[in-house]
């Protein structure tokens, strides 16, 4: 696809937004899944904008064409990073994830530490950095995503490639006492200062990050106060600041209110005999809390027997890591659990759990969003959590209840506009949350409801985007010229 706008928009990510697959008649593609491809695809449409990552396919693949005829559809360009099996291994299972996702979830005891994750680490951000520097340009304003790739603008600085650079972080930042367990702080550390600014999801992780620095790089200087601080290090000023990333609440809004998803939901209600549901859906993380949520399911029907048979819990959980024996582990416990809690309760015509491990296409997602009268969104620590913002989005009727674990991220914003938080460790805690919002008063559940919808429409993704290139480059979304496409209020799957 040509390019003939002068100034873009580079996004460098760990994935490219496809996903490749082989079969008989060889590679497909089609469009990949999860929260940054969903945030960031409408930002780049016809925008002239460029994304870089790993494709994930094997070097047989004719990835020119691919990815051509993709851009082609998409409205941006694709710029592929090429990873072999060791480094794939080593950086990504490695590095990022047996190392700094639990570290940064305050799981530092399923951490290992293995120098050799550090050294494959920094060869593919620097495989990052070649690509990003081979593809972009002095005007581009580059925008590097999350803790794969810590360390991008420091190998392009070392390179000599001045580029404007700013990163943003989708998992928390862990506390000092925690995050200086990690080997690698110092250089880690250093590497996010050579970004000209830091984004986070919460004040409190921007706090840590600001704590971490204070105590590894002594002669760096922050002032300021509010959203955005200013970082005096090297002669250079860097910002660090929260941006809370969101959703495209049109797009969700309009889609919970189609025939078809209508349609979808009622039948889900009508197959659970119209019961009040309680939703949860996760992709498949020790992060996300599933065994405690099943376990204050477990308690909610012995606490309040009477609301046997007037409930019933949906748990999706959405396959994840599938190849590492931990995250097999987890799901044969979860399995377990169902069984057990459904062996103990279930009664004639009544299974008080209803287990789905599978990906869910968008429309299904939504139907069931439009269906549940509640959303048990209870992660043990999460950066963000957008099925919180997406249920409230779909819940077009204003009818439905949130119960948001205090340890996600979007508990800072919505705890103040009608969320029900809840200590996903405190079981019976929130199984006594269940019971109250179970018997909560018609009008007081649709009042909390219609204020977190107006927050959340407020403050959407196009927000989120404008918010984070206002304070990175002094620039808007509508800074980035469109070609045909309003994406602002154009449905997407």
């Amino acid at each position: 696809m040509q390019n003939s706008f002068s100034v873009r928009l580079v996004v460098v990510s760990n994935r490219l937004p496809v996903s490749l697959a082989r079969d008989d008649k060889g590679w497909t593609v089609k469009a990949g899944a999860g929260g940054l491809v969903t945030a960031l695809a409408p930002v780049l449409m016809n925008r002239g904008g460029l994304w870089i990552g790993w494709a994930g396919a094997a070097a047989d693949a004719d990835l020119k064409k691919l990815l051509g005829d993709f851009s082609q559809d998409a409205g941006y360009d694709l710029h592929p990073v090429f990873l072999s099996q060791e480094e794939i291994g080593d950086y990504y299972h490695g590095f990022s994830n047996e190392i700094i996702w639990p570290l940064f979830h305050d799981f530092q005891a399923r951490c290992n530490f293995k120098p050799a994750y550090w050294r494959s680490y920094l060869d593919v951000n620097l495989r990052f950095a070649e690509v990003t520097a081979r593809h972009s340009r002095d005007s581009d304003y580059i925008w590097v995503h999350d803790y794969h790739l810590m360390h991008l603008a420091f190998m392009l600085r070392n390179m000599g490639v001045e580029r404007n650079c700013g990163f943003f972080l989708h998992i928390p930042f862990p506390s000092p006492d925690i995050f200086l367990k990690l080997p690698w702080r110092d250089k880690i550390i250093r590497a996010l200062l050579e970004y000209d600014l830091v984004g986070f999801q919460t004040h409190r992780d921007r706090r840590n990050f600001v704590e971490c620095m204070e105590a590894l790089v002594p002669d760096a200087r922050h002032s300021g106060r509010g959203n955005i601080v200013s970082i005096s290090w090297k002669n250079r000023t860097i910002r660090a600041g929260s941006f809370p990333i969101s959703i495209d609440f049109n797009s969700f809004a309009s889609m919970a209110a189609a025939k078809d998803v209508v349609k979808s939901a009622e039948e889900i209600r009508e197959a659970l005999r119209h019961r009040k549901i309680i939703l949860g859906v996760d992709r498949l993380d020790y992060t996300k809390g599933i065994p405690e949520r099943l376990e204050s399911i477990r308690q909610l029907f012995l606490s309040y027997p009477d609301l046997c048979e007037k409930l019933t819990f949906v748990q999706i959980a959405v396959p994840s890591r599938e190849v590492i024996p931990e995250y097999l582990a987890l799901k044969t416990e979860i399995e377990q659990l169902v069984g057990e809690i459904n062996g103990q309760f279930t009664r004639p015509g009544w299974i008080p759990i209803h287990y789905q491990y599978r990906s869910l296409p968008r429309r299904e997602l939504v139907a069931y969003y439009r269906a549940a009268d509640m959303a048990l969104v209870t992660p043990l620590r999460d950066g963000m959590n957008l099925v919180a913002k997406e249920y409230c989005a779909a819940n077009v009727t204003q009818s439905g209840m949130l119960f948001l674990s205090e340890f996600a991220g979007a508990a800072a914003q919505l705890q103040k506009v009608g969320a029900t938080l809840v200590n996903p460790h405190d079981v019976e805690g929130v199984a006594r949350a269940i019971q109250r919002g179970f018997y909560l008063d018609t009008r007081e559940r649709h009042s909390r409801m219609a204020k977190l919808r107006d927050s959340i429409r407020r403050n959407n993704i196009f927000w989120w985007v404008d918010s984070f290139l206002q304070a990175a480059f002094a620039r808007q979304l509508d800074d980035f010229p469109q070609d045909t496409v309003d994406f602002r209020t154009s449905t997407y799957e």
